[in-house]
């Protein structure tokens, strides 16, 4: 898993763990990361999922100690909040090196790992379908994760490999402290989410990645309490 040590991460980490689940999870945060692995009884590996030989290090390392691949879940993410025209080359290329490069290098070399016996990869996909007002950046790459997934699911079908999408709303984590500190920033958040539970998030991506659902890829499964689809009267 990369992006283990974010709100997200972590809740799922926990959930996969109580399911049974052995895990390899990885972050930037080394201390973070030991903390949770030390948590759960895990195998952590330090890795920036913006450098594609971190990536397929972690892979290689989950095959080596645990023999298989099942599974590969990318939860990094990373928060720009600027208008286009306010937004650098650098901020640019960051979002994008930390959302969709890392995506694309995690599917890359999962499925060169999952040995013709399928798995399942779950992406996480934020402020991707309804316009958000300075989420230019941010928005693109995670566009980008949902066309990455739609296509891999399309590529890798008749190796039962699955690829969906979980597409969540805000959430009220340490990735959103810039805005959901704010209680001005909190309030509009509470008015266009339906639904607030953070939690639901981690259960969809379990689920995604259960083999009971042999059937589900090339999905796009929104847990965001309705932001994309409807408004609270």
């Amino acid at each position: 898993m990369l992006g283990a040590t974010g709100a997200v991460g972590a809740t799922l980490c926990h959930r996969l763990r109580a399911e049974g689940a052995r895990l390899l999870i990885s972050g930037r945060n080394e201390a973070q990361l030991c903390a949770l692995a030390a948590e759960i009884g895990a195998e952590a590996m330090a890795v920036d999922a913006a450098h594609a030989e971190q990536v397929a290090a972690a892979v290689d390392r989950t095959v080596s100690v645990y023999g298989r691949l099942d599974g590969a879940v990318n939860c990094v993410g990373s928060l720009l909040l600027k208008p286009a025209h306010l937004t650098t080359d650098g901020e640019w290329r960051q979002a994008i090196a930390q959302s969709l490069d890392s995506a694309f290098y995690l599917i890359r070399s999962a499925v060169k790992r999952m040995n013709g016996e399928g798995g399942s990869i779950v992406l996480v996909s934020t402020a991707a379908r309804v316009g958000l007002a300075n989420h230019e950046a941010i928005s693109a790459a995670k566009a980008g994760l949902i066309g990455l997934a739609l296509s891999a699911a399309s590529s890798y079908a008749a190796r039962r490999i699955r690829v969906n999408c979980v597409v969540p709303g805000l959430l009220d984590a340490a990735l959103r402290a810039k805005i959901m500190g704010l209680e001005a920033s909190r309030r509009v958040s509470d008015m266009m989410h339906l639904l607030r539970r953070p939690e639901e998030i981690a259960k969809a991506v379990s689920w995604l990645l259960s083999a009971e659902q042999s059937w589900v890829t090339g999905q796009l499964l929104g847990v965001d309490g309705a932001l994309a689809s409807a408004r609270p009267v």
